[in-house]
């Protein structure tokens, strides 16, 4: 009886072990990278369609469009509703060191007077080489992508997030 009882609760023991272990599997972290990867590809896509589409402060269509709008179009894509204005859109998702950047990581800078208050954003795009590049709305050539490696973009630089 002893020996029957004992083999009933091993069989419990790797029954509850097999089910813990499928609810891993099926819970792993495989199909969440390959939605946020679909994601990010959809945002970079979107914000790439923008292209040529000339600067206008505050503006947020195709036929004038500043830094945020461009944000704000690009990840409500994906279905991810971002802050209007790039100050506020610097507070959303997981601070990123510059080396760790991402595609798809937003990324900002102090364009204005004040070299620690964010007055401009954009999407990174690609990283190649070491090089990080960015799409955003320039004042003088409209949605258009740059290196971050840049002097100008590079003194201006302040921090990325990573959204999703």
């Amino acid at each position: 009886m002893r020996i029957k009882g004992r083999k009933l609760a091993i069989s419990k023991t790797v029954y509850i072990f097999l089910f813990l272990a499928c609810v891993l599997q099926f819970s792993s972290c495989s199909s969440t990278k390959k939605v946020r990867r679909k994601n990010i590809n959809q945002v970079v896509e979107t914000a790439k369609s923008y292209r040529g589409t000339p600067y206008r402060y505050g503006g947020t269509t195709r036929s004038g469009i500043d830094c945020s709008a461009l944000i704000f179009h690009s990840f409500a894509s994906v279905g991810v509703t971002m802050p209007r204005t790039s100050s506020e859109q610097s507070k959303i998702g997981k601070r990123v060191p510059e080396r760790k950047l991402e595609k798809g990581d937003v990324v900002f800078f102090a364009t204005g007077k004040s070299k620690r208050q964010v007055s401009h954003a954009g999407i990174v795009t690609e990283i190649s080489r070491g090089q990080v590049w960015f799409i955003h709305s320039s004042t003088s050539l409209g949605v258009t992508e740059d290196k971050l490696s840049n002097s100008y973009w590079n003194k201006a630089y302040l921090f990325g997030r990573r959204v999703f």
